[in-house]
């Protein structure tokens, strides 16, 4: 389990580092607005104003807005930050990578399903250009 929250952790870094994961509430919330957010991700500790607000902005839209077992001091430690309550993907190959790589049970079925299938069609697109 501990191995796997390590790799989860190390996704978040990775995408920070390639451009492919913003955070903050106000560039998260814009990226929302502007349906650019292919997967949002909410600390276990972050407030429930932050969370209510992100779920509002999501809510009949593709988006998705996870909650991840870390902290926002852990998630701020791996993202260069003092604490990092909310961030989120733009790309959805990093997303389900991420997903993929948390603690069973963290997401639903139906999300990694839902990524699994934007990925393919995403593959699909490329494969036919």
């Amino acid at each position: 389990m501990e191995q796997q929250q390590n790799k989860a952790v190390g996704l978040l870094g990775l995408a920070r580092k390639a451009g492919k994961l913003q955070t903050g509430e106000e560039t998260v919330s814009s990226m929302l607005l502007q349906k650019h957010a292919r997967l949002t991700v909410l600390a276990d500790d972050a407030g429930a104003a932050v969370a209510r607000k992100m779920r509002s902005l999501a809510e009949g839209t593709r988006q998705r807005v996870l909650v991840v077992p870390f902290d926002k001091q852990t998630l701020g430690a791996v993202l260069g930050r003092q604490s990092v309550s909310v961030a989120a993907f733009s790309d959805v190959s990093m997303a389900l990578a991420f997903v993929k790589a948390l603690p069973a049970g963290t997401a639903e079925p139906e999300l990694l399903e839902d990524l699994e299938r934007r990925v393919a069609r995403v593959r699909a697109k490329r494969k036919k250009n």
